[in-house]
């Protein structure tokens, strides 16, 4: 029988639609052709098809904008918003508008074209998240920003426009309603329980072992309850930290560690599959809070949202979560 579930980090219900029941092979990915090697700009040697790099990992005694980079931060050359000017914000009778300063940025993961998060060097994604680090903390120096989001499109189902592996990072002079909802959630349950609802999560995941994908020392990968997709996945911190720049070097190699590994095992369910991941981390006004913890998630796009979805806000997955981790843990023992 379908159920609805409640996820209590953004109160909004989900229909698992349990009759429709899926299986990985339903979900089958187009090969992705999104461009060719020697006209990708992100590809080593074509430096000169970007705007001038902000920051970069590169190889000592190599010159900005030039070869010799492993990781490469670029402005977007189409942004979203830009980080020239002031908000003013003003209304318009019932209407209010502000000008569209922030900031859009490209992270340009590696200089080689056919890589990925899946296949780089281990290292390399620590490096990879330490660049993130890296950038909300330059950002989040300027005082016109409330957020921050570091997102990853992958595939053409998730929006990439090219196949070369980056992530983009979008500062916002005003705090988006998803993470505001979250935020707002996480403060209340503190209020009543005086305890954070992700840590509560995070021990009752533990201690039911129904939807855990992997778990090392200092993270942990599940299906979260009331997933909206199948096979969406929460990656956590075991211990409380609401600020995604304050994880420190030594946390790297196991964060790394499950992000490559939860990758490897959706690709090993459902290959090539497409997927948007983001980083949902504490407003910039207030970035250490006892009551909300930064988080990881990892959307696979294996399902399109049509008439009901837009019409009523509710999703409806195919596939219980709990049937996705099984899937998963199944492709684990493959290794």
């Amino acid at each position: 029988m379908p159920e609805l579930r409640r996820d209590p980090t953004t109160d909004k219900w989900v229909i698992i639609a349990t009759e429709r029941a899926a299986r990985p092979s339903d979900f089958k990915q187009e090969e992705e052709m999104l461009g060719a090697p020697d006209k990708c700009p992100f590809c080593e040697g074509n430096e000169n098809k970007t705007p001038p790099e902000i920051t970069s990992i590169r190889k000592e005694g190599t010159l900005p904008n030039s070869p010799g980079w492993e990781i490469r931060v670029i402005p977007n050359k189409f942004p979203a918003l830009t980080i020239e000017g002031e908000a003013n914000r003003h209304g318009k009778g019932v209407y209010d508008e502000m000008n569209g300063i922030g900031a859009h940025e490209i992270i340009i993961e590696s200089p080689l074209h056919n890589a990925s998060l899946e296949t780089l060097p281990l290292e390399h994604v620590q490096k990879i998240l330490w660049t993130f680090k890296e950038r909300l903390l330059d950002l989040r120096k300027d005082p016109r920003l409330k957020y921050i989001l570091i997102f990853k499109n992958k595939g053409r189902r998730a929006g990439a426009s090219l196949e070369h592996t980056h992530s983009q990072l979008i500062a916002t002079p005003i705090l988006p309603d998803l993470v505001k909802n979250e935020l707002n959630i996480a403060s209340r349950y503190y209020e009543f329980k005086d305890r954070c609802l992700y840590c509560d999560i995070i021990s009752q995941e533990k201690e039911e072992n129904k939807r855990v994908i992997l778990d090392n020392e200092k993270f942990i990968a599940i299906t979260p309850f009331a997933s909206i997709v199948p096979f969406e996945v929460m990656v956590l911190p075991k211990t409380h930290l609401s600020d995604y720049s304050q994880i420190k070097l030594s946390e790297l190699n196991d964060l790394a560690e499950i992000i490559q590994g939860t990758l490897k095992l959706l690709n090993k369910v459902v290959p090539n599959v497409s997927y948007n991941f983001y980083i949902h981390t504490s407003s910039l006004d207030d970035l250490s809070v006892p009551f909300y913890h930064w988080h990881i998630e990892i959307l696979p796009r294996l399902t399109h949202t049509a008439g009901f979805e837009w019409g009523s806000g509710l999703y409806i997955n195919p596939l219980p979560p709990e049937t996705a981790a099984i899937f998963l843990s199944e492709a684990k023992k493959e290794d």
